[in-house]
């Protein structure tokens, strides 16, 4: 069985990827941040009669990540054969309601984390001459939306980093790829829209938003567990795997006159002018 690891296993879609492989018999390892999470995460497993290992790890914590790899290579006998960075957070808001804090929270955690755990898994993939970086980006990496800017600068920070990764690992035996997700009813979604102040001059574009995301109905994380799957399957995985409400006509957007797209952004987000 190949190995994979899943970081941000416990909740959404890096627990329905975990559970999604594991079931397809690759030898899943998901990393939870707490001892709690993790026994939660092998419980789900077990419920579905599927074994998933856990390591605790913390992202934004090098030492954390050095441990964390350290004891994958010996639960694996030299390193898994693929790393899912999945892991990662969503602060939203307008500019002027997100704290310089949580914007730093969201690089070090959706970009220099990953960073962090593709550098350490990399040299013994290089060795075997085989192996799969599947960054979990979003459609937020390929167009900004009002209120998710910093999510936005981050992935987009992430779907770069990545593009000249896998340029500089082709012949390797390594791919990288990116998996582009629309809008998906996760804990994360629920939070975010739970979290916009309500102290803010943005209140009523954050009702705004709360209503359009409710009149999606947005798939829930299986259907992005199932895109890893394909990308992890695929002899010669595609760069970008886009999936979900809004993913695939994303880019189209980008063809659009910019003050086109602004007005219907703003005009769906209820932003005045001023």
């Amino acid at each position: 069985m190949k190995t994979v690891v899943v970081t941000g296993a416990t909740s959404g879609i890096g627990k329905a990827t975990a559970l999604d492989l594991a079931a397809r018999r690759f030898h899943v390892i998901g990393t939870a941040r707490t001892p709690d999470k993790a026994e939660k995460l092998m419980a789900a497993a077990a419920e579905v009669g599927l074994t998933v290992r856990t390591v605790l790890l913390d992202v934004t914590d090098r030492r954390s990540c050095q441990d964390a790899v350290t004891e994958i290579d010996e639960l694996t006998d030299g390193g898994p054969w693929a790393l899912v960075n999945n892991a990662g957070i969503a602060p939203v808001g307008a500019f002027e309601d997100v704290s310089e804090e949580d914007a730093r929270d969201a690089l070090e955690v959706n970009l220099l984390g990953v960073a962090r755990m593709t550098r350490l898994v990399l040299p013994g993939m290089r060795r075997r001459g085989e192996g799969r970086i599947v960054q979990m980006s979003s459609l937020g990496g390929l167009v900004s939306v009002p209120f998710t800017g910093w999510y936005c600068a981050s992935k987009y920070a992430l779907e770069g980093l990545t593009d000249s990764l896998r340029m500089e690992i082709a012949g390797s035996g390594v791919h990288a790829c990116l998996i582009e997700p629309g809008f998906i009813n996760t804990p994360m979604l629920s939070k975010g829209l739970a979290d916009f102040p309500a102290d803010s001059r943005y209140a009523h574009g954050y009702m705004a938003a709360r209503r359009l995301v409710a009149s999606w109905s947005p798939p829930g994380p299986e259907a992005v567990a199932r895109t890893v799957r394909r990308a992890l399957l695929a002899q010669k995985p595609r760069r970008r795997y886009r999936v979900g409400p809004g993913a695939v006509p994303a880019p189209l957007l980008r063809l659009a006159p910019a003050a086109f797209s602004d007005l219907v952004a703003r005009t769906a987000l209820r932003l005045k002018k001023g």
